[in-house]
């Protein structure tokens, strides 16, 4: 069960229009390393988000996850993805090469089958007011 997720940097361009999108985030494991989390808009690439110049990024210590919050977010049609990140390489391990050692969590409580959710599953609307989305971490061990 292969969980490719996002390993990108914390710095986020600065959008002023839009509206924010607030992610609460519940059954975090502990408080080590960190919580990255992505909102991408394409289907090809959620939910890695790289190489999406239309993705939104945070990378928040786990101690401090509780509430992340994405500004200026444009509308349209979007997934959002978190790793907990304990040992903040930049990656989401794996044991055996597939079964996720980490954390990881979807919008919409997107379920994880053979691999991560399709877009589909985890995709939210976000319109002309603001949004907030309560995002249940899971580990496999």
């Amino acid at each position: 069960m292969a969980i490719p997720l996002i390993g990108a940097p914390a710095q986020q361009p600065p959008r002023s229009a839009g509206v924010s999108v607030s992610i609460h985030v519940t059954e975090l494991r502990n408080a080590k390393g960190v919580v990255r989390a992505c909102m991408s808009p394409d289907p090809k690439k959620f939910p890695r988000c790289q190489g999406d110049p239309a993705a939104y990024r945070a990378v928040v210590n786990a101690d401090e996850a509780g509430d992340i919050r994405f500004t200026g977010v444009t509308p349209g049609r979007y997934a959002i993805a978190l790793l907990h990140d304990e040992n903040e390489n930049g990656k989401a391990d794996r044991a055996l090469g597939m079964m996720p050692k980490e954390g990881y969590g979807f919008s919409r409580d997107a379920k994880v089958r053979m691999g991560p959710p399709k877009f589909e599953e985890a995709a939210i609307d976000i319109g002309s007011s603001s949004v907030s989305q309560s995002i249940r971490m899971r580990y496999m061990l």
